[in-house]
């Protein structure tokens, strides 16, 4: 069944015929699909970044700081309340999930930022939830919010075997999987899927499943950046839970499957530096602000508090960053931190453009270049999910002179 707009209302499908797979008409622009999957035919390689691996024998230390900020889809963003405060020594509990009034108020996103075991290596990511269950009578957010919950989970209690590989994202990302997958309270549903691990020697490691993503930002530049995966236009790749009833029902009215798995997330890895930020968020900040865009946002902010400074010969990055990434009013019931306004900042800037129905974002010229004739102009609402991580290596005795 194709996807269909009635009276300016998205209507969407589940099933495809394998004549509706031609790129000349699978869906309709107006909606965004994601199509339920089981299960991967391929996996994608491991790109590697291009990057200077720090001198055999150095004993570089690095510390994490990270927040996050949110906002659901036709509701009103709350600086002040939308915001998660990232403390390492925050206990998680073991496989369990929040009950739905413990959740963070991000609709259909969801996201989750650990401690990974003892370390001081942080797991983080996204999972944005696939609207299209609603149709089927599923609330998409019990998938996305009970993935990222048990990743939390796996990565906070952690225990390396001796001489096992570190835990990878793309390993972490398939444990959550393989966990809401046993849940027998999470029966359909489905997300694409944004997962980062940064070790405590400044190597960070990016999986990323479907159209949620990153930006690493270095010295007032977009230093690197990934790019979605989709099936086609407005799908991208995601893992799902799909029904034996639902299953039987599109094969016996030959239906195909777009079938996606952790093993098929885009890997790609980093050496970070002192002052980098890292921006991982679901494709509500994608779809309603370019890269461009969030850099000068983090550079207003980075450069007005003196965490960045912009000189002739480059951009300096402060000594020490824990003036500014620690919280330093303990009657502050609500920390304010440089990683926390950063996230603040960059929401509020993507919920204003996806409400915008004049300045044209990402997914507006996508429209305009592959559907013309629908005449798309302005933002696209959806929910939107920011996790925030300035970089800050240990021991700095130095400013560090990067050069544009």
């Amino acid at each position: 069944m194709l996807s269909m707009i009635h009276n300016g209302v998205p209507l969407r499908s589940f099933m495809l015929t394998q004549a509706q797979l031609r790129p000349s008409h699978l869906f309709s622009p107006l909606l965004r699909q994601k199509n339920h999957c089981m299960r991967a035919f391929s996996a994608q390689p491991i790109l590697w970044s291009q990057e200077p691996k720090p001198p055999a024998g150095s004993a570089r230390k690095f510390t994490y700081h990270v927040a996050a900020s949110f906002t659901a889809k036709h509701k009103n963003f709350d600086p002040a309340t939308n915001v998660f405060h990232f403390n390492p020594y925050n206990h998680i509990q073991p496989q369990k999930k929040r009950p739905k009034s413990k959740r963070p108020a991000s609709g259909q996103d969801a996201f989750f930022i650990s401690r990974l075991g003892d370390t001081n290596a942080v797991a983080f990511g996204i999972a944005d939830g696939v609207g299209g269950w609603e149709n089927s009578g599923v609330d998409p957010a019990d998938f996305s919010h009970g993935f990222c919950d048990y990743m939390a989970s796996a990565a906070y209690e952690h225990k390396p075997e001796t001489g096992a590989l570190p835990l990878t994202p793309r390993a972490l990302m398939q444990r959550g999987y393989d966990d809401v997958c046993k849940d027998g309270s999470i029966g359909a549903g489905g997300s694409t899927a944004s997962i980062a691990i940064a070790s405590e020697d400044g190597h960070l490691e990016i999986a990323n499943l479907g159209d949620s993503g990153f930006v690493h930002l270095r010295s007032n530049a977009v230093h690197a950046y990934s790019e979605p995966q989709t099936h086609a236009f407005n799908t991208p790749y995601q893992l799902s839970i799909v029904p034996a009833s639902m299953l039987a029902r599109a094969a016996a009215f030959g239906g195909a499957q777009l079938c996606d798995n952790p093993r098929d997330a885009d890997v790609t890895r980093h050496t970070l530096e002192h002052g980098d930020v890292l921006i991982i968020a679901s494709d509500g900040l994608w779809d309603n602000l370019f890269n461009q865009t969030i850099l000068r946002i983090s550079s207003q902010l980075m450069t007005s508090v003196g965490a960045w400074k912009k000189s002739d010969g480059g951009v300096l990055v402060a000594d020490d960053l824990k003036q500014f990434t620690q919280n330093q009013d303990s009657t502050t019931q609500q920390p304010l931190t440089l990683q926390s306004a950063l996230a603040v900042h960059i929401t509020n800037a993507a919920k204003s453009a996806s409400i915008n129905g004049r300045t044209d974002g990402p997914f507006a010229k996508e429209v305009q270049k592959y559907y013309p004739q629908e005449n798309w102009h302005g933002g696209k609402e959806d929910d939107i999910c920011v996790v925030v991580m300035i970089v800050s290596e240990d021991g700095k005795s130095e400013t560090i002179n990067s050069k544009l």
